[in-house]
């Protein structure tokens, strides 16, 4: 019997329980948690408090059922939008985010690399709280919007409320909001990937305990105060200057990238260029010569040799006239040197040297010639001012559009420090006016580096009497779109102003998406009688949709593939094939004969796709391929 393809997203809760399962299989009894085993595992009896410390809000049980909510929503490619749709890897999603994560919980899960978000700071004046069930039809969207109605595209904004200060339970339907969000997001990082998330006094406290509690606290690596607007803001009693920028990794394995220091002017220069000095002496005293033997050793200066820049020739080797020098003393301890004696040996004169010190000693120190340095907790340049991302913003549109956005130089520090490699996947899951992506683009080009963006932004609608709506934008991810490709015309004109010519390997693109509902008929267990009856033959046909770009992404998301991936379009007897060689995948959605399989047969994927309405009154083609196919190994599929 071939697989059916299941439309619906990830289904969380199972995912979880088959995580579970892998690591502790005693937990289980007859393929479900056997309680009394769990409860006794990893509770002990006789410690047991009836206190405990926990994180605790309205609407938290409610939230947590969210995350398990399936959906059956689909992306729809939106070629007319996009640059370089067939060769470029960047993504940007038009859709409520929460059911666009869900979406992508099957192609992404543990791919991505970094999450830059900008979330609605609840200041009183945000609109993003969700009824508890905000589900509806495509008829039901429809009649209620009269609007996009052609393409069943689906636009949640109207379902949102604004969250005032007067709201009782104001601080916990921001957190019921966030918490589905990050916890679906965390899916999909790597395990060494990171988060930033930008946030301001309203609820940076709040925010850090749901962190916490998604993240582990184990995980948390810092918080960097971005002092955005020097000047502070004259009301509240207390000028404010500052947001802030909560970083967290998905594990123990999470390690953030040093800076690089455009110009940066070294103290010392040699014959191999500029250079800084450090110590070789490891000043912490944990380590010393009880516990590190091997690394306590003298050195030998001579300090009748000076070298370049007033430094003297060591050695290892006891020599007549030469002063010793061991590691100095510290609190009672000898501490140790940082390289063990045969890399000393191997580097002696030339990148470890001895120095004079004002005191009349020595040391041993380290020709250091690194342009990098570690993020500091503190941000408060002009690439990260506030003004600047408006500047930003109002020279690419020729005008002021967007209020607050996020500057460029602030987004590229942390693209930066939090990625790593060319094809790292950079998320904004509230991409605003899109800074994310023309930050990952301007970095990519500055370091012949090749990263990508994925960017999810809602169809919120401009304000009446905004500049965005005067100027002809009717959503705010029409501006983050357009932002997008200004930002790809204004990287192209500083190649061509500068005949760079070497830029060419950079992706300058983006396939734009719009969520959309499936466009497959969902089947209703709930009917019955003459309901089932209509039921079964309107499923005789499965399809909404006849749009073959349609199906085929839904197919793709849906089974596991990448957005990215490269398709290929093979026409035989004016039928075509789909071929996905990265994902080793065909699919077929018009016709099925045994010449096209002859040819899936020759093209050797793992799987193979198609409707199922093909064998339509034909069994027996159906059977021959499915033997076909099992006999050349390939796994047959249908929808």
């Amino acid at each position: 019997m071939e697989d059916k393809i299941d439309i619906k997203s990830l289904n969380i809760r199972n995912k979880r329980l088959q995580e579970l399962r892998l690591k502790f299989p005693d937990l289980f009894n007859e393929g479900k948690i056997d309680e009394k085993k769990l409860f006794s595992f990893f509770v002990n009896k006789e410690n047991e408090i009836t206190e405990k410390y926990s994180f605790e809000w309205a609407g938290k049980y409610q939230s947590f059922k969210e995350i398990q909510k399936q959906t059956t929503d689909t992306l729809s490619p939106d070629k007319k939008n996009s640059i370089n749709f067939d060769q470029t890897s960047n993504i940007f999603i038009e859709g409520e985010n929460l059911s666009t994560l869900k979406v992508l919980q099957k192609s992404y899960y543990g791919k991505v690399k970094m999450i830059y978000a900008d979330p609605p700071y609840n200041t009183g004046n945000d609109s993003f709280v969700y009824p508890d069930d905000y589900t509806e039809t495509k008829e039901e969207y429809m009649m209620r919007t009269k609007e996009k109605n052609d393409s069943g595209f689906i636009n949640k904004q109207m379902l949102f409320k604004l969250n005032t200060k007067e709201n009782g339970q104001y601080h916990s339907v921001w957190l019921s909001m966030m918490y589905p969000r990050l916890y679906l997001a965390r899916n999909l990082l790597k395990e060494d990937g990171v988060i930033f998330i930008s946030i301001d006094d309203n609820e940076v406290a709040n925010l850090k305990l749901l962190m916490n509690e998604v993240f582990g606290e184990e995980n948390f690596i810092g918080m960097i105060t971005v002092v955005g607007n020097p000047r502070g803001r004259d009301y509240g009693g207390i000028a404010k200057m500052h947001d802030y920028i909560l970083v967290y990794g998905k594990s123990s394995s999470t390690q953030l990238n040093n800076l690089q220091e455009i110009n940066k002017e070294f103290d010392y220069e040699d014959s191999n260029g500029g250079f800084d000095i450090i110590e070789l002496r490891n000043r912490n005293i944990a380590f010393n010569s009880l516990n590190r033997p091997n690394l306590y050793y003298p050195f030998y200066i001579n300090t009748k040799k000076e070298l370049d820049n007033g430094f003297f020739e060591i050695s290892l080797d006891k020599k007549k006239g030469w002063v010793e020098l061991f590691p100095k003393e510290s609190q009672g301890f000898k501490t140790v040197w940082r390289w063990g004696k045969d890399k000393a040996n191997e580097n002696l004169n030339i990148s470890i040297v001895g120095k004079a010190m004002q005191d009349g000693g020595f040391q041993i120190v380290q020709k250091y010639r690194d342009n990098t340095k570690m993020a500091r907790s503190m941000w408060s340049d002009k690439e990260v001012n506030t003004e600047k991302g408006t500047l930003e913003v109002k020279n690419l549109f020729k005008k002021k559009i967007f209020s607050f956005p996020k500057p460029v130089g602030l987004v590229k520090r942390c693209i930066e420090m939090g990625t790593s490699s060319d094809n790292d996947i950079v998320l904004d899951f509230f991409a605003g006016s899109g800074t994310t992506a023309q930050a990952t683009m301007e970095l990519n080009r500055e370091f012949g580096s090749n990263r990508n963006f994925i960017l999810i932004q809602m169809p919120e609608i401009c304000e009446k009497e905004s500049e965005a709506k005067k100027a002809g934008y009717k959503y705010i991810s029409d501006i983050t779109k357009e932002r997008i490709k200004l930002s790809i015309k204004k990287i192209e004109k500083e190649d061509q102003d500068q005949l760079n010519l070497d830029k060419s390997d950079i992706d300058l693109g983006f396939k734009s998406f719009q969520l959309h509902a499936s466009n497959f008929k969902i089947w209703d267990g709930d009917k019955n009688g003459k309901e089932l009856k209509n039921q079964l033959e309107l499923h005789k046909d499965p399809l909404e949709s006849d749009k073959d770009d349609d199906i085929l992404y839904e197919i793709l998301i849906k089974s596991g593939v990448s957005l990215s991936e490269k398709i290929e379009k093979i026409i035989i007897n004016k039928s075509f094939i789909y071929h996905i060689p990265s994902a080793k995948m065909i699919i077929i959605l018009d016709k099925i004969n045994e010449i096209i399989i002859q040819k899936v047969k020759e093209l050797n994927p793992n799987f193979f796709i198609c409707l199922d309405k093909l064998f339509e009154k034909n069994d027996q083609l159906k059977t021959n391929t499915k033997l076909q196919l099992k006999d050349s190994e390939i796994e047959f599929r249908t929808i």
